[in-house]
């Protein structure tokens, strides 16, 4: 609830301002609009033909009742509060029930001489709701359920639609106008996404200025300072060399745009090169290897974990490799050093102690993608981690 100038309260906005939200707003509207000029047709029929019916009053009674419901509906599509499918399916009922009545307000020497009341013209209306809101298939199937009714007053189905075309009438119209509403939706849902990337790329400009005015400054001091300072200061001026150049990677490192990827998806191969490669030779296929977005980060956190433990662990001068395979449905990340290896048993002793790096930073989470990690070492032999996993999570299309 709003309040106007005056501090009264409103109830809603203005119809307008509703509509403007709804990508098939307009259509809506232009629907209206042919409900009123297919009603006035509808109103010059019943006064010509009303005198030839058997029960005129009745079907004046009728006829101001359909008058009321098509306001009704008119103003809940206008407004908004109408686009629902089981008002639409009200409509197409009442709309069909209505030309089945013309068997009860005259007599079949009339019927078969006239269209059925109150006009087909009229009733193609909730056809074209139907289309408005379920798309092409919806709107063919309730005008053919306009067109049974009729068929259903004439006693008789018409296949020569050169004397009767009104079966491909209706259902071209809905199937135009819910070609139109797809479309709609589509292009309004593309609008959103690109609005949505845009925002993204001018906050993470606006982060990336601040990191770098900021973070980036002190991180750059520090090394500098450590290592002029030397001893255990130079080991910490490392670390923060180290987390200087992920920072700057991760700023420059560009995101998804709409014509690339979708959004839930990632070039793992890309990713790789950015995140890693100053800490170890990446090879990879030079087409993208396109993976669901958040298996493509567990994978990288998982490689990103054994590479500490290569910088920790693995010996002075240890260098890493890394190889990414695609074998279609899934992707195989091997990781290798030419490192001091790790001893029997030390992975078993490091998880009774505690220690669950490995066993949840790395295996845990890669089998938690529906995947496998296997390692093999041995003293001064390195070690090689092979990462498998799905490319997509079956949640998704691809």
């Amino acid at each position: 609830m709003q309040a106007d100038s005056r501090g009264r309260p409103q109830l809603v906005q203005s119809w307008r301002e509703i509509e403007d939200r709804d990508p098939v707003g307009p259509l809506w509207r232009a629907a209206q609009i042919f409900r009123l000029l297919s009603f006035v047709y509808a109103l010059g029929f019943q006064i010509a033909i009303n005198g030839d019916l058997t029960r005129p009053g009745l079907t004046w009674t009728l006829f101001g009742i359909l008058t009321a419901a098509n306001i009704w509906w008119a103003a809940g599509y206008l407004v908004g509060f109408g686009r629902r499918p089981w008002f639409v399916a009200v409509e197409v009922a009442v709309s069909a029930g209505m030309m089945l009545s013309t068997s009860f307000v005259t007599d079949n020497d009339w019927i078969s001489h006239n269209q059925t009341w109150p006009t087909t013209l009229w009733m193609t209306n909730a056809a074209l709701s139907t289309a408005v809101i379920g798309g092409t298939l919806w709107g063919a199937a309730a005008a053919l359920a306009i067109a049974g009714a009729n068929y259903y007053v004439k006693g008789e189905i018409y296949l020569n639609f050169g004397r009767n075309a009104t079966t491909i009438l209706l259902v071209s119209a809905a199937a135009a106008v819910g070609m139109a509403a797809s479309r709609a939706r589509t292009v309004h849902g593309e609008l959103v996404s690109a609005i949505a990337l845009a925002a993204r790329s001018a906050e993470r400009d606006r982060l990336s200025r601040e990191v770098h005015d900021g973070v980036l400054q002190v991180l750059a001091l520090m090394a500098k300072r450590g290592r002029e300072i030397g001893g255990d200061a130079a080991e910490l001026a490392e670390l923060a060399a180290e987390q200087e150049r992920r920072l700057r990677a991760l700023i420059a490192d560009e995101p998804d745009t709409p014509n690339a990827l979708a959004p839930s998806s990632r070039d793992l191969a890309a990713a790789l090169r950015s995140s890693v490669a100053h800490r170890a030779q990446v090879s990879a296929p030079a087409d993208p290897v396109t993976v669901d977005a958040h298996i493509a980060d567990e994978l990288l956190a998982a490689v990103d974990n054994i590479l500490d433990n290569v910088a920790h662990h693995a010996g002075p001068g240890a260098e890493a490799f890394i190889l990414l395979e695609d074998l279609g449905d899934e992707v195989i990340v091997s990781v290798r050093d030419d490192g001091v290896g790790i001893p029997d048993g030390r992975l078993a002793a490091a998880e009774a102690e505690g220690r669950l790096g490995i066993s949840q930073s790395v295996i845990g989470r890669v089998e938690a993608l529906g995947g496998t990690a296997r390692l093999e070492s041995a003293p001064d032999a390195g070690t090689e981690w092979e990462l498998s996993a799905p490319k997509h999570d079956g949640k998704a299309t691809p």
